[in-house]
């Protein structure tokens, strides 16, 4: 083994360290209950925890927490001791298994959409054995779900779990009618994690960066991205010493960091690691995005993950690349001639149809104040969910809408026209920037999730939509006489296709043309999180998640409700920073510049009468016109400001933000950056998008 493989993993209890410091008979329990959902017996708990313990004292570990995801959208963590006095002035390191498997944490102290009141306090963690224990810190983190007392979901991994249970289940009756068992069928999620890199000595001078993750204010830049020369570029040193640094932390930890570039903004970037089943690949982002953040001050540098954090350019996401596979198979893998493959089309004809009855929810699961920034430019795709599967694809989906047979697909190759050159397998798809779920050779690549979220509830909706499909598909075909299976299952395919071919547009999504045209289609368009949230507790989507156990209706209607209550609170905050920057930090110094070039002229004229002045005057007529300007965009913002916090309902709130608020935030935000090219440099009170985007 090199010495880079060697770093992988040192610090996460995997199976390869199970089987070393586990006895065989509690490792192979131990693994039955992770791969078949057998119950853990408190014998075989006791053993796993004196191994855990074990291990981890030997890597420096002096305490251990059940680390969770809380529905406040960050990882939560308690840490205790594994040191215990006996009394004698020593103490001896313990760890039971009943610590491993079972923790207490504040169940009011979370968000909970009024499941809990803060005198009902107690909540439980649950140790999940799928995903492994690793050590952050000298901490042995175990990861764990989350519930209230009387057993509600209070966080992001539960509804997940449940999801890939729902769709592990319909999968596999699917695939029985194929004539195939597998042992189980699981969701893949590979995340792209795009995120911006500005020095520290300037975010400490935002306070709108520090207060709301992205900058209010800002006029754009004297250089943007429309040269196209920072996509793959050379990684600057600083940048390239923190992305070193990272991989190093992540693969200690087990996380498979793989690609990382310079994204298309000045001062992005991102990082892609291998795919994994859809409950440990979510726990390793959240670690990346956690890592990112402690990590990149150790170079002078500030990591945002906020969505849109600088106006203008591109925005940061998280592309959630999903598929399903069995222990041998990728079950979205088209083979060489998928019309021919029957399989392949009965799982894609039901993800279409999936992704079409639930294209609202789906909308629903990446909504965020920030987010709302992100959709509908700079490469970030609409707000509309619709399906791009590539010209091969659409072609043969096309054909069996006509009720035609589908020519077999050759494959295409490209020549360079230079001898040296290899020729290239051309792929079965392009790539389409605009579309939010495009079809990408074996996967579908989920575009509109933000960078700053947990994709957990992405997924756990097209989980449980999916899983809603293939239910119906077996529910349909387990009566069918074998002889009769083929051609029913082309029938059934050909009659969802025909139902739902509306969802599919290969085309530009930013076009205006697309818009009016989806509207005629009859697909919804949810422009802000105001607009999406209400989907959550609409009647059919109450009933996708209670036939598909992934959440009672008190469970989904708690999450709306923190939703709701989250997104007014960070708009709130917002709306402040705005505010309160306007008047003590925009509007003294614009004045004060004002005040300089009306002296200036003053003492001009004085001396020398007959001096021109009239630039000089027109720049301070400018001045005193955007002053008035910011001082009535300001009253403005002030009044529907007050007005959306007046409101009791939280939803009633949330429009209000959205529609009234947001517009004059923008108003007053154009007010103050049409000074910033005005005012003199050593006046202006911030680091500009000019500094901090193009540091050394």
């Amino acid at each position: 083994m090199t010495a880079l493989e060697e770093r992988f993993g040192t610090m996460v209890f995997s199976d390869h360290m199970m089987k070393k410091y586990l006895p065989s008979d509690v490792y192979k329990q131990l693994n039955r209950t992770i791969k078949e959902g057998e119950p853990l017996a408190l014998d075989v708990a006791n053993a796993v925890a004196h191994a855990m313990k074990e291990w981890a004292l030997e890597r420096g570990a002096t305490h251990y927490a059940h680390w969770f995801q809380p529905l406040s959208c960050i990882t939560s963590e308690k840490h205790d001791g594994f040191l215990e006095p006996v009394g004698d002035g020593t103490a001896i390191a313990k760890f039971s298994g009943k610590e491993l498997v079972q923790g207490e944490p504040d169940a009011s102290s979370f968000p909970n959409g009024g499941l809990r009141a803060t005198f009902e306090a107690r909540g439980y963690t649950a140790w999940d054995p799928t995903s492994p224990a690793f050590i952050k810190d000298e901490v042995l983190c175990i990861p764990t779900a989350f519930c209230s007392y009387t057993g509600e979901a209070l966080d992001k991994k539960t509804p997940l779990l449940r999801s890939m249970a729902a769709v592990d289940a319909q999968a596999k009756r699917v695939l029985a009618l194929f004539g195939k068992h597998p042992r189980s069928v699981t969701p893949t999620i590979g995340n792209e994690q795009e995120y911006f890199l500005i020095p520290e000595d300037a975010y400490a001078k935002r306070q709108d960066l520090i207060m709301c993750g992205r900058t209010l204010f800002g006029a754009p830049p004297c250089k943007g991205q429309e040269l196209e020369e920072h996509y793959f570029g050379a990684i600057r040193p600083t940048v390239n010493a923190f992305m070193k640094e990272l991989d190093d932390a992540l693969w200690a930890i087990g996380i498979p960091a793989k690609t990382k570039h310079n994204e298309v903004a000045p001062a992005q970037h991102e990082l892609a690691p291998v795919f994994a089943n859809a409950n440990v690949a979510v726990d390793q982002n959240l670690l990346i995005m956690e890592e990112m953040r402690l990590l990149a001050s150790h170079h002078g540098l500030v990591c945002l993950q906020h969505e849109k954090p600088f106006e203008g350019i591109n925005g940061s996401g998280k592309h959630n690349n999903w598929s399903l596979a069995t222990e041998n198979a990728n079950l979205l893998d088209p083979g060489d001639t998928p019309e021919d493959n029957v399989q392949f089309l009965v799982f894609l004809a039901c993800v279409i149809e999936a992704v079409d009855d639930y294209q609202d929810l789906l909308r629903m699961s990446v909504a965020t104040c920030g987010n709302d920034h992100r959709l509908g430019a700079n490469e970030a795709p609409p707000a509309i969910i619709s399906i791009f599967l590539g010209d091969q694809l659409q072609e043969i989906v096309d054909r069996i809408i006509a009720g035609e047979h589908a020519a077999h697909a050759t494959q295409s190759l490209i020549d360079f026209g230079v001898d040296v050159l290899p020729t290239l397998d051309r792929d079965a798809t392009d790539r389409n920037r605009t579309s939010p779920f495009a079809f990408t050779g074996n996967k579908f690549e989920f575009r509109m999730p933000g960078s700053a979220v947990n994709v957990s509830d992405a997924n756990m909706v097209l989980d449980a939509a999916v899983a809603k499909s293939l239910k119906s598909f077996a529910d349909a075909m387990e009566e069918v006489p074998a002889d009769e299976f083929a051609s029913a299952a082309l029938a059934y395919i050909k009659q969802t296709l025909t139902d739902h071919q509306r969802i599919l547009f290969g085309g530009d999504g930013y076009s205006e043309e697309w818009h009016q045209e989806a509207a005629r289609r009859g697909l919804a368009n949810l422009p802000t999180t105001a607009d999406a949230l209400p989907c959550f507790v609409a009647p059919k989507n109450l009933a996708l998640f209670e036939e598909m156990g992934v959440l009672s209706e008190t469970e989904a209607r708690s999450r709306y409700e923190v939703k709701l209550e989250k997104y007014c609170k960070r708009m709130n905050i917002e709306a402040n920073t705005m505010e309160r920057m306007a008047r003590r930090t925009y509007l003294p110094q614009v004045s004060a510049y004002a005040n300089k070039v009306a002296k200036g002229i003053a003492i001009v004229t004085e001396v020398a009468p007959d001096v021109p002045m009239e630039d000089e005057r027109g720049e301070l007529a400018t001045l005193a016109e955007g002053v008035h300007e910011i001082y009535v965009s300001l009253e403005a913002l002030s009044k529907a400001h007050s007005d959306a916090e007046s409101l009791g309902d939280f939803q009633e709130r949330a429009n209000a933000y959205a529609h009234d608020v947001t517009p004059a935030m923008e108003a007053l935000r154009a007010a103050v950056d049409a000074m910033e090219p005005i005012v003199a440099r050593d006046y202006w009170p911030v680091p500009t998008y000019d500094d901090m985007l193009f540091y050394c």
